[in-house]
């Protein structure tokens, strides 16, 4: 695809996201990394990561993908929301670009064998910001036989959501609250256009999982948890896992409490009242476990790593024969 088009013969429009922001000569948009450079978009992080890491898939937190296998993970600097409470801020908040770190895309593939991790995730920042590397390093990955992971807050624009469905095998997408308000006045984003990512992401083929951080005070009140679980259950699909992760204080949120268990225990309770069949616990010592929605069988055992009940060539249970949504292998 083509990274942004002409508005005038001054400035060009980023295709990358939906602020979809006019740039003029020698100017960026909200992410700061993406500059009109002579009339075209120039990803100015392209081939500067500023992290790389080989973490478990868990870690995504992908649950129902490539069960416990590695992932080679990096991310750059920049981000087109402005959460308070990020825990990658000293990347996500900076657009300042470390130019003597030069990973070409084939340098990461190469990495990426050399340790023999299974597939490459783009995360630690927003990459939809950094897409045009994400996609040279994907295409060529996908050649090698290693799938591609996406970690994003969902504000990819239509055009690359339709582009990711030729590379990308796998996103998690962060639902942050059910708020309009708090995602235009916050995050400096729009909640209809991540619910509309969502949608577009569980129809396209791409592996879904869902992720919300449970913020006391912010968005862990049991009405808005109904929101949000209405909407997954209504417009996604009850078998789309959904991780409820613990709030730690970080950032611009320091003063601000850690989630209770119990918090997380009750929005589990109502994710499986709404019916999603598939609701895990992050940041906490707890079951991450998955069971048989019919017949409660330990179908995969993380404390254990090990997989006593699930058959991942047919993807059932092998005591009852239930289906098991997932990419096992």
């Amino acid at each position: 695809m083509k990274y942004y088009r002409y508005k005038d013969e001054h400035s060009i429009v980023c295709l990358l996201c939906k602020h979809y922001c006019t740039l003029k000569e020698d100017k960026s948009g909200i992410c700061g990394v993406n500059f009109n450079e002579n009339g075209e978009l120039v990803n100015r992080t392209y081939a500067h990561p500023s992290a790389v890491h080989i973490d478990p898939i868990e870690k995504k937190p992908l649950y129902h993908f490539q069960l416990f296998s590695k992932s080679f993970s990096l991310g750059t600097v920049g981000c087109n929301f402005r959460c308070p409470f990020c825990q990658n801020y000293t990347i996500s908040q900076t657009t300042d670009i470390d130019i003597s770190v030069v990973y070409m895309p084939e340098d990461i593939v190469h990495l990426a064998l050399e340790h023999k991790t299974q597939s490459i995730s783009y995360t630690y920042n927003e990459p939809t910001i950094w897409y045009p590397y994400a996609k040279d390093i994907g295409i060529l990955a996908k050649e090698h036989g290693l799938k591609n992971v996406f970690v994003s807050s969902g504000y990819e624009s239509a055009e690359v959501i339709k582009d990711m469905k030729l590379w990308i095998d796998a996103v998690n997408i962060d639902l942050k609250s059910f708020s309009h308000d708090y995602y235009k006045k916050v995050l400096k984003t729009d909640l209809d256009g991540v619910l509309k990512s969502l949608v577009a992401f569980a129809a396209s083929g791409i592996w879904l999982e869902i992720t919300t951080l449970l913020i006391p005070g912010v968005n862990d009140s049991d009405e808005e948890i109904e929101q949000m679980a209405a909407f997954i259950a209504t417009n996604i699909g009850a078998e789309i896992p959904w991780h409820f992760s613990a709030f730690h204080p970080d950032y611009k949120m320091l003063d601000t409490p850690r989630t209770p268990y119990s918090t997380l225990e009750k929005a589990r309770e109502i994710a499986h009242k709404h019916g999603i069949l598939y609701v895990y616990l992050g940041n906490v010592p707890t079951d991450a476990n998955t069971y048989c929605p019919k017949c409660n069988a330990l179908l995969i055992d993380r404390n254990s790593f090990e997989i006593p009940a699930l058959d991942i060539h047919s993807s059932s249970c092998r005591l009852c024969g239930e289906y098991i949504k997932g990419v096992w292998l």
